[in-house]
């Protein structure tokens, strides 16, 4: 679901002050203000377009009388040479606005592309596809929105949804078993509890301690296969950890319930698109 439009605002209106620091001198001193242009944005790529509604709202934060002619939508197939959108407005505007725009729509489409190619690969397999927590300060609920264009599901998006035990947890805190205890003592009957595991051991501690998911964390595909096998359903299931276009299809057959990618978000390809003057 797309984040709520002050959001939004406020992460564009934090870039724009971070491009433009008082005016932009070469725009300013160049053009005048009642010079009118027309643009186009191309797509240099195939792939799954995001966040054309949130480049576009760039140009009327800038200027409220900018009009728009958006062609494709969230969650359509770009190709190569695709119009994805018309924009007619003062000429300063469109050259302030453009580098941010772009930013913003070449990282949610590239996150989008990615995740939806994923999602492909493991069409016919009972895993989903999901994000995690490895995003770009300030950016993560865009992010985890270009996710679900993608065809991905979410993660949790902060601290305070899931209650996750992770391996620096337990060697702080002691064992699984006494871990799951102490949270079950304090937590809402709505939040869950997730434990990471390394091995078929810590998997039936964490199964005997009632953890409602257990991260497979960097197993080989005969452990997680032995993991789907123990646990039987009786939790949900997540494999972590060197996850790739290349392995993700024998992860997603070993049964699992989800594949978590860190790299959808933190090391995403751009989407190569470009605003051409008319």
């Amino acid at each position: 679901m797309k984040p709520l439009q002050m959001e939004i605002d406020s992460i564009i209106i934090n870039a724009i002050k971070e491009d433009i620091n008082y005016i932009d001198v070469t725009t300013d001193y160049l053009i005048s203000d009642d010079s009118i242009s027309t643009a186009n944005y191309v797509s240099k790529d195939s792939g799954i377009l995001c966040g054309i509604d949130i480049a576009l709202r760039v140009f009327t934060l800038l200027d409220t009388e900018t009009k728009f002619d958006i062609k494709l939508n969230d969650g359509d197939k770009v190709e190569k040479g695709d119009i994805i959108a018309t924009i007619t407005g003062k000429t300063k505007v469109l050259l302030k606005g453009e580098r941010t725009a772009l930013n913003l729509l070449q990282h949610l489409s590239g996150i989008a592309t990615m995740t939806n190619r994923l999602v492909k690969l493991t069409e016919g397999t009972n895993a989903t596809i999901a994000d995690t927590r490895k995003t770009l300060p300030g950016l993560r609920s865009l992010q985890k929105y270009a996710v679900t264009v993608g065809g991905g599901r979410n993660h949790r998006f902060n601290l305070s949804d899931c209650a996750m035990l992770k391996d620096t947890h337990l060697d702080a805190y002691g064992s699984i078993t006494n871990a799951v205890n102490a949270l079950r003592e304090k937590l809402g009957h709505t939040i869950m509890i997730e434990v990471e595991t390394g091995d078929l051991d810590e998997v039936k501690e964490a199964l005997s301690a009632g953890a409602d998911i257990i991260m497979l964390d960097n197993m080989d595909i005969e452990t997680m296969s032995k993991a789907v096998k123990l646990v039987s359903g009786k939790a949900k299931l997540e494999a972590s950890g060197n996850v790739t276009e290349e392995t993700i299809v024998s992860i997603a057959k070993t049964g699992v319930d989800i594949i978590s990618v860190g790299a959808i978000t933190h090391s995403v390809k751009a989407f190569d698109i470009s605003m051409k003057m008319r």
